[in-house]
């Protein structure tokens, strides 16, 4: 495997495979909000799906599994502000996330949740890693599917090895004069594992016989699994 993209260098690698992915993908990089937050300077815009090696996208459930027309169909947005204080995703769903028909599948939605947290909460945590102890989901409106959505989070506290975040995601487009509502929303508690500082990838800390001292310490659980 090359060395990662860089979040700038991840902004000019996808390119769309067919006019309706580029439709998309023209929208949501010309949006209003991520016009805002693009030149706010103290957001970072990246599509951390792309820094992703191939190899090890293609295992991937989000940059991989449901990834392409008719799911996730453009790799999604992401704005992070410095130091992990908070996080805007905007991302566009099809129909084949579906559960009822036309309506977005909870598990799907709970998905996008735990990782978004996590991707704005990790940048607080001491090496920039962890694993989900902990998530709570409301789903409080059906989620349409075919449409743009934003995930905003932020982190509400850090002790040591753990973090806390809360978020929500909306829809981008909402008649004139309204204004967005929560679809769903989510809280979550993520915590880094004991060396994390030294281990290549998160994956080590948990293969047994691997690191046989390695566990997730005091955390509020009993068995720890990488979310992603």
């Amino acid at each position: 495997m090359g060395s990662m993209p860089s979040d700038v260098e991840s902004l000019s690698i996808y390119e769309p495979p067919d006019d309706f992915s580029r439709e998309i993908d023209e929208h949501i990089k010309n949006c209003a909000l991520a016009v805002e937050l693009r030149e706010h300077p103290d957001f970072r815009e990246s599509r951390p799906h792309l820094k992703i090696p191939p190899e090890v996208r293609q295992h991937s459930l989000t940059a991989g599994t449901l990834a392409g027309p008719g799911m996730i169909v453009v790799p999604p947005y992401y704005f992070n502000e410095k130091d992990g204080k908070s996080m805007v995703q905007i991302f566009y769903v099809g129909p084949d996330c579906s559960g009822h028909p036309g309506i977005v599948h909870g598990g799907f939605l709970a998905t996008m949740l735990d990782e978004g947290l996590a991707r704005c909460a990790f940048p607080a945590m001491p090496n920039k890693v962890g694993v989900t102890a902990n998530l709570q989901i409301n789903y409080l409106k059906p989620t349409m599917a075919g449409q743009f959505l934003v995930l905003k989070a932020k982190t509400v506290k850090v002790e040591g090895r753990k973090a806390w975040a809360e978020g929500w995601i909306e829809s981008l487009e909402v008649p004139e004069g309204e204004e967005p509502a929560k679809l769903v929303e989510a809280s979550a508690l993520f915590v880094e594992p004991k060396h994390a500082n030294v281990s290549h990838h998160i994956g080590e800390l948990f293969v047994p016989g691997k690191r046989p001292d390695a566990d997730v310490g005091d955390a509020d659980f009993e068995v720890a699994l990488p979310s992603y």
